[in-house]
């Protein structure tokens, strides 16, 4: 990164004053929860979509795995034209593809045009790291702590809320009637973003966009995370497979090298290389799987035959409701979380949440017999997620220019969705492997769930270990609470530094 790159992107304007923090961090949490609430949507209807649309399973499957890569692609993007034009405009212009998306899927009469709503959606959940991106340059740094952490914990609440909202809505009236809910609250978000929230920093200078920087990086993102979440249906050793992965692989190598040359990079590798950010992620990628993998393995518990012996026979509703309470405790801990952050640090929430991540997972070795002990496992998980979701960009946020806040985040937010796709993956593969023949039909054994269970252990466990490892520098703004917010002069100062 230049000097020169710099002085380019110095803000033109300053926070506006007469903002209401508390109106402006409201907005930007329901904006996370309507975000979120987007990716649990379909999760009841998975079982009837080949009914419905008269395909296969495989085709129907598409409908999820379109919003996770649409996501991956677009985050980054709207994470960098947020730094160059500003952040707010990219949050009304990310609103627009969940509005269209959720009409196009209610309007669908097969499974093509619901696939391509749901890819539409995708493309909006560049919203949360937008948002928290937006928090730095129009809230009073002592203000800014507890408000990363609300809006993190959004994600949660949102995925609580929309589970048994969404199997509630299917049982008992048309599947479309989720769609146009899902299309008003999004034009709603659009609303009060425009209404309630100021513009923040722009670069007087924004430069030129990376598009081949952009288009590398989708390609790269597409093989990799089609190979991944498509890999059991495929195929592990299939030449499909295999020769994903070694396209991501051979597009991230000429991608990488491209954006170290090029003057004014989609990603600043440089900027992400730093040990505080690099380590972050890294952090980001292990969270994002433990968090998944409870999300994927819970509700199958909850959801077998208790004729089984370990399953525990609830309705798809019975065991949204039973979900529900994990995701609003990730929003009930945010305050503690901010105070532990002001206290010690970000890098020690980050730790202890993924301890208590860990813990959760242990514990389900005890608990998974009954409901009420997997509710406590949850609550548990959520909470130690809740944590570490507050934390990590608090890390990343006190290691890059203001000027770069948007791209980082966004690319940290990719990390967790790597994660969480990685994270499907295996536990699919567990207990895709270790089944048990029910009445006929396979189904994953007591012994697939403990393994699944221990393995998640595991990851948060290695997550707390990188996490006390990262190498936080003292002068950063890692919260917006210890240390007042670095001015451009500085930030020139330390890129001429490190030049």
């Amino acid at each position: 990164m230049s000097v020169e790159s710099v002085r380019a992107e110095k803000p033109v304007n300053s926070p506006r004053t007469d903002a209401r923090p508390g109106g402006v961090v409201g907005v930007l949490a329901f904006a996370g929860i309507v975000a979120a609430l987007m990716q649990t949507l379909v999760v009841p209807l998975l079982g009837d979509l080949p009914r419905l649309f008269d395909t296969t399973a495989s085709n129907a499957s598409w409908v999820v795995t379109a919003t996770l890569l649409s996501a991956a692609v677009v985050t980054p993007v709207a994470g960098r034209l947020g730094d160059m034009y500003g952040k707010r405009r990219m949050l009304l212009i990310s609103v627009a593809p969940l509005v269209a998306g959720s009409v196009v899927c209610a309007l669908s009469s097969s499974v093509v045009p619901m696939i391509a709503g749901r890819g539409l959606q995708g493309m909006g959940m560049g919203v949360v790291p937008l948002g928290i991106s937006l928090l730095r340059d129009v809230l009073p740094a002592e203000r800014l702590g507890a408000s990363i952490a609300l809006i993190s914990a959004s994600m949660g609440v949102g995925g609580a809320l929309g589970l048994p909202f969404s199997a509630a809505v299917a049982e008992n009236a048309s599947w479309r009637v989720l769609f146009w809910v899902a299309a008003g609250l999004s034009l709603m978000v659009g609303v009060l973003v425009r209404l309630l929230v100021p513009a923040g920093r722009t670069a007087s200078r924004p430069g030129r966009f990376d598009v081949p920087g952009a288009l590398g990086l989708g390609s790269a993102l597409v093989c990799l995370l089609l190979a991944v979440s498509k890999g059991s249906d495929w195929g592990w050793g299939s030449g499909t497979t295999l020769g994903l992965f070694a396209a991501a692989v051979v597009v991230l190598l000429a991608w990488s090298r491209w954006e170290l040359r090029t003057a004014e990079p989609l990603v600043d590798l440089r900027v992400t290389a730093r040990p505080q950010v690099l380590m972050t992620n890294a952090a980001s990628i292990l969270v994002g799987f433990a968090m998944y993998a409870q999300s994927l393995v819970v509700p199958q518990l909850l959801q077998l035959p208790e004729a089984t012996g370990y399953g525990l026979g609830q309705s798809m509703l019975a065991m949204g409701l039973w979900m529900a309470p994990a995701g609003l405790m990730m929003m009930a801990l945010a305050p503690l979380g901010a105070k532990l952050t002001a206290a010690r640090g970000p890098k020690i929430t980050l730790g202890v949440g993924s301890l208590v991540i860990a813990l959760g997972y242990a514990s389900s070795l005890l608990l998974m017999g009954s409901t009420g002990g997997l509710l406590v496992v949850t609550l548990i998980c959520n909470t130690g997620v809740g944590l570490a979701y507050g934390a990590m960009p608090a890390l990343i946020m006190g290691a890059v220019p203001r000027s770069e806040t948007a791209s980082a985040n966004s690319f940290n937010t990719l990390m967790r969705s790597i994660g969480s796709s990685v994270s499907a993956a295996v536990m699919g593969v567990v207990l895709a492997q270790l089944t048990t023949d029910f009445g006929g039909h396979p189904l994953p054994s007591e012994d697939a769930f403990r393994i699944a269970l221990l393995i998640g252990c595991g990851v948060g466990l290695a997550a707390a270990a990188v996490a006390f490892l990262i190498p936080v520098r003292p002068a950063a703004d890692s919260a917006g609470t210890t240390a007042a917010p670095r001015s451009a002069t500085e930030v020139e100062a330390e890129v001429e530094a490190e030049v």
